[in-house]
């Protein structure tokens, strides 16, 4: 659809068409004008209800009709003309009609840069998703003229609905009929790129119903996007020259979010042992720190997170002088700082504010890392770097309207979350792919775009709505002034590959989550529970190593001939080479047939008895004791390397030659005997040693080699203490 439609629909467009500066050609157009009557096109004024529509479905369709000045017979014509067959089945030809409306509408109306402050916007979104559930007129019920938000506007002087007052849990006494379900929202949201990501809009659906029993009402829709056009508003007014920010910016970059300006709520620097209050800026390509002097700030520190400079950001624990007692911290890291830089976020209860910016800070370096990855150039860089933007203003939105915050596997960003996802990579990989498809210079003069998933994107979305909105500077006037295919991440009548590498990973994430659960069930506290656990599942092994002995030391002199002839032979034979493989076999013949004979039986819970309960005084010696040991095996540890040093510099002359002459023989054996030989003669030596026969001569031996092993000295070693440069 080009202006000159539009100048031809309404005569008062002309002037504001033909005018390059002014970038929102639909700045002078209310979305649903009362004043319709005025119009040339006579068929938009009198709608010719289609049968195949429920009375809901035929109401939206009429109204993107007004939208798109097209007759509703002409889009249907369009419909069945322009469109493959396969999505005119008569199975799911009511349903893709619709979408193919809603989109070309929603199209339009988004070209607008105040959409979000009209309620008339928000009721027309709400009410395609009530009609995505049931378009066609056979699922109409007699309640369904009552499904429509129009009936739903019950608000208080400010425009707020009474139901704020208690967020989201009122919610939940509201009509099921009047709610719309997780697909539904993931159909239509996306269409509007700053209302939802079709990577993450299952997410953010989960996070605007968790207190509603995952149906959304219209109360929650519309608070949260009053709350989105607040957040724009409020990272939109950093840019002019009123902002308070005396930030050194580059091209191109401007304010996503600021903290600490707040005296009860300030953020603490923490380097090395020394703190300092001060303000943090997060922008799209770095951090600011600016410390707070004698009622002014210093000038800024930059902590860049585009430039591939190994960053390393992380939560952390900090406190005074270096203490490690609050987890209100986060850690940033990377080459071109001499020591980590730990960021506090203090707060009375939680950290609900270090989580906020750990994952907006993670956002944008993963963005970036993204965006190097993948080599991403031009509009391409600029689309991906939009795409993590949107995500951060729908992450505060919700974060300011119901104090919701996301868990690991329910983040809104969308590059955090292909990095908490199993398969995230493939994630990313699509939307690499999805992203060479932009063409920023091609663009259909049709009057009503058609998306399909062959097609991929004509044009960057996300950069268009940041541009529209006014945060980002690019010139757009060669595609503002035509009309463009639908950007958005729904197709009609095709799944979007993007959606299906999320489905994907979410499937494997349930599974993830399921053995995840059943790890927290047998965590057990306590160092002696643990013992006892282990000892219990390594009791087939333990039990093994016991028998192994007890044929070493002879005990039982029958047996252990026996087990000694045998061993020697296979030896010999070599068929030792085949003990591994044989063990392998059997443990996974058993594997099979306990799958097999267990196929539809739970696994056995497996029994533990419990040692007796200790106090904490008692575990605290137990460790203490345990650490204690573990000292002392690493002491012996350092002392038979340092004699080993001390040999091989000859700091005892005659052991060092001794061991230099023993080496060459056991070199020479190597070479000239065959290692099955060696390996018998080995097992020999170490099997008979315990032999009633050999014993008396092998106390002997090995009394002289420990005699021998305790007149080698250990080399020196000369301890320094390192100089503290972080003490100040």
């Amino acid at each position: 659809m080009t202006t000159e439609n539009i100048g031809g629909g309404e005569g008062e467009m002309t002037n504001a068409s033909n005018n390059k500066n002014d970038n929102h050609f639909f700045k002078s157009i209310s979305f649903f004008d009362n004043n319709n009557k005025k119009k040339k096109s006579s068929d938009a004024d009198s709608p010719r209800p289609i049968a195949l529509l429920s009375s809901l479905a035929n109401s939206v369709v009429y109204r993107c009709s007004k939208i798109l000045l097209i007759p509703t017979e002409e889009l249907q014509h369009r419909f069945e003309t322009e469109l493959p067959d396969a999505v005119k089945r008569p199975s799911t030809y009511t349903r893709n009609f619709f979408r193919f409306c809603s989109y070309q509408a929603l199209n339009l109306v988004t070209a607008h840069p105040d959409y979000l402050s009209d309620k008339e916007f928000h009721c027309l979104t709400f009410d395609m998703m009530l009609v995505w559930e049931a378009p066609g007129v056979k699922n109409e019920t007699p309640d369904t003229e009552t499904a429509s938000c129009s009936n739903q506007e019950v608000e208080d002087e400010d425009g707020w609905s009474l139901f704020y007052s208690s967020s989201t849990k009122m919610a939940v006494q509201v009509d099921n009929k009047k709610t719309v379900g997780t697909e539904a929202f993931a159909r239509i949201a996306p269409a509007c790129a700053v209302i939802a990501d079709i990577i993450t809009v299952h997410n953010l659906f989960d996070a605007l119903t968790s207190s509603s029993g995952h149906r959304l009402h219209f109360l929650i829709y519309d608070k949260y996007l009053r709350t989105l056009e607040k957040v724009i508003k409020a990272v939109k007014s950093t840019l002019g020259p009123q902002s308070a920010s005396n930030l050194q910016l580059a091209e191109g970059e401007f304010i996503l979010d600021v903290d600490g300006t707040v005296p009860t709520q300030p953020v603490l620097q923490h380097i090395a042992i020394s703190a300092w209050p001060g303000r943090l800026t997060l922008t799209n390509y770095a951090l600011y720190f600016e410390s707070l002097g004698v009622g002014l700030y210093d000038k800024a520190v930059r902590y860049d997170l585009a430039m591939d400079m190994k960053q390393v950001i992380r939560p952390e624990l900090t406190g005074p002088l270096g203490a490690r007692l609050f987890d209100k911290a986060v850690m940033y890291k990377s080459t071109s700082i001499a020591e980590p830089v730990y960021l506090e976020f203090p707060e009375f209860k939680g950290n609900s504010r270090r989580d906020y910016w750990l994952d907006v800070c993670l956002e944008i370096l993963r963005a970036h890392r993204f965006i190097r990855k993948y080599n991403l150039k031009g509009i391409q860089q600029s689309e991906a770097l939009a795409r993590a933007i949107l995500g951060i203003f729908r992450y505060r939105a919700v974060r300011e309207a119901f104090r919701t915050f996301s868990s690991h596997y329910k983040t809104l960003l969308c590059f955090n979350l292909a990095e908490s996802l199993p398969g995230g990579d493939v994630i990313l990989e699509t939307l690499s792919i999805r992203l060479a498809l932009l063409n920023a210079s091609t663009c259909q003069r049709n009057s009503v775009g058609v998306l399909n998933a062959k097609q991929g994107l004509k044009l960057p979305v996300s950069v268009l709505t940041l541009h529209r909105f006014g945060l980002i500077s690019e010139h757009w006037e060669d595609v503002d002034g035509e009309a463009f295919d639908a950007a958005v991440d729904v197709c009609i009548g095709e799944i979007n590959p993007l959606e299906n590498a999320v489905k994907q990973s979410k499937r494997n994430t349930g599974r993830a989550e399921a053995a995840q659960a059943t790890v927290d069930q047998v965590k057990v506290e306590g160092i002696d529970t643990n013992l006892a656990v282990m000892k219990e599942l390594l009791f087939p092994l333990i039990e093994s190593f016991n028998c192994l002995q007890v044929l070493a030391t002879w005990q039982d002199p029958w047996k252990s001939t026996m087990f000694l002839v045998m061993i020697s032979y296979s030896i010999f034979r070599g068929w030792i080479r085949y003990v591994l493989p044989s063990i392998f076999v059997i443990l996974a013949v058993l594997m099979l047939w306990y799958g097999h004979r267990k196929k539809e039986r739970p696994v056995e819970a497996f029994k533990i008895t419990i040692p007796p309960n200790k106090n904490a005084v008692e575990q605290l010696l137990t460790l203490q004791e345990a650490i204690t040991q573990v000292e002392s095996l690493i002491q012996a540890g350092n002392i038979t390397l340092l004699k080993v040093r001390a040999l091989l510099f000859s700091a005892l002359p005659q052991a060092t030659d001794g061991i230099a002459f023993l080496l060459v023989i056991v070199a020479v054996l190597l070479a000239i005997v065959p290692l099955r030989h060696l390996t018998l003669l080995v097992f020999l030596e170490s099997f008979t040693r315990e032999m009633p026969l050999r014993k008396a001569s092998s106390d002997r031996w090995l009394r002289r080699i420990r005699e021998w092993w305790v007149r080698i000295p250990a080399a020196p070693v000369l301890l320094m203490k390192a100089d503290d440069k972080k003490r100040k």
